[in-house]
């Protein structure tokens, strides 16, 4: 396993080069967390649309089950500013939620569930060793995070997004390519109706030359310890790993989604604004198909988010998946395997990585 320690690994002391992704949404354990760090990798906690004091258990659960380095994710963005609910879009969620059982819309937009603040500072109380944000530049939380003697990572779609994470100090840069799912790292989205969305292949390399004492690490469909070993070809120290993760014993994904995931094909991801207001990529199902035919325009992010939350409620209650935002990455047919404990994901990584390299020797 030598010749995947790299300086990666070297600076945010691991033994093999692989992060779990940060999912937001409930999907993620203090459990599967654990897991990845105590098998050598860098565990992710999600603390997106989580409140402080559950963020807090999270955190302390996580050093709980493990001793190793892991990491805490949270999304910056900037609230929105004027936008329009036309009666087309309320047309849209009514018929949507009318076919859950839920009532109509009473016209409130519902609060946003992002507490940053108030999250960032339990990150901090709580010494966590690597801070990583998307969306935006790490900013205040950035210098603090550095203050307190963090590791932080930030993510990037484009070469310009990289190069200015790189001038806030970051310890590395995640690449993450448009076959990633869920929501990607775009800092504006504006006049994007996808985000930016240059593959894996060509945005690692590019970032590698422009960046070279930067460690880089290549997300977006990378299933397997092929697509490892691909990319430290490509000139990364690591990769991210979200969907290869959601079938596992330890995550919490529900159980509608997981089987959705195992009989995915490669053409079911695709972007969609229809759960959040931002461009993010999950397996096609009811709700994306009628937000697409209506030629409506989502309200921004976090607002649109908000608007579906109950809806996304509903679903998970009646285990109805055509209802749920459905994150994954255009290799999720790749995911034939439930039940596997996340270590055995990560050891089956670094097993092909081996093999791959065996052959070109």
């Amino acid at each position: 396993m030598n010749c995947f320690y790299t300086r990666f690994c070297e600076r945010f002391s691991l033994q093999v080069p692989i992060i779990q992704a940060g999912m937001a949404g409930g999907i993620v354990s203090s459990e599967l967390v654990a897991a990845v760090s105590e098998a050598g990798g860098l565990g992710t906690l999600a603390g997106a649309y989580v409140k402080p004091d559950d963020l807090r258990r999270s955190i302390r659960r996580v050093k709980e089950l493990t001793k190793q380095p892991f990491s805490v994710n949270l999304l910056l963005y900037e609230e929105p500013g004027a936008y329009a609910v036309t009666p087309e879009l309320v047309d849209w969620l009514n018929g949507i939620r009318s076919e859950l059982g839920l009532a109509p819309w009473d016209g409130e937009i519902p609060g946003s569930t992002d507490e940053v603040d108030e999250c960032f500072s339990v990150i901090l109380e709580e010494k966590v060793p690597v801070f990583s944000v998307a969306f935006a530049l790490p900013g205040k939380y950035g210098s603090a995070a550095k203050a307190a003697g963090m590791k932080l990572i930030g993510m990037a779609t484009t070469l310009d997004e990289a190069k200015a994470l790189h001038a806030a100090g970051v310890d590395a840069i995640v690449a993450q390519g448009g076959e990633a799912g869920g929501h990607r790292g775009t800092f504006s989205v504006e006049g994007k109706p996808a985000g930016e969305s240059v593959g894996t292949m060509a945005l690692v390399p590019l970032l590698v030359d422009a960046l070279p004492d930067t460690p880089i690490v290549a997300a977006g469909g990378i299933m397997d310890g092929r697509g490892l070993a691909a990319a430290l070809s490509l000139g990364a120290d690591a990769i991210q790993v979200g969907t290869r993760f959601l079938t596992c014993r330890e995550s919490t994904a529900h159980v509608a989604y997981k089987e959705r995931l195992l009989t995915a094909k490669e053409t079911d991801p695709q972007i969609t604004r229809a759960f959040s207001g931002r461009p993010a990529r999950g397996i096609a199902n009811r709700i994306m198909h009628r937000f697409a035919e209506s030629g409506i325009t989502a309200l921004p992010y976090p607002v649109q988010n908000s608007l579906t939350r109950e809806i996304r409620a509903a679903a998970a209650r009646r285990n109805d998946a055509e209802y749920m935002s459905l994150w994954a990455g255009q290799g999720v047919a790749m995911v034939k395997e439930a039940g596997q404990s996340a270590a055995e994901i990560v050891e089956m990584y670094m097993a092909q990585a081996e093999e791959v390299v065996k052959r070109w020797r």
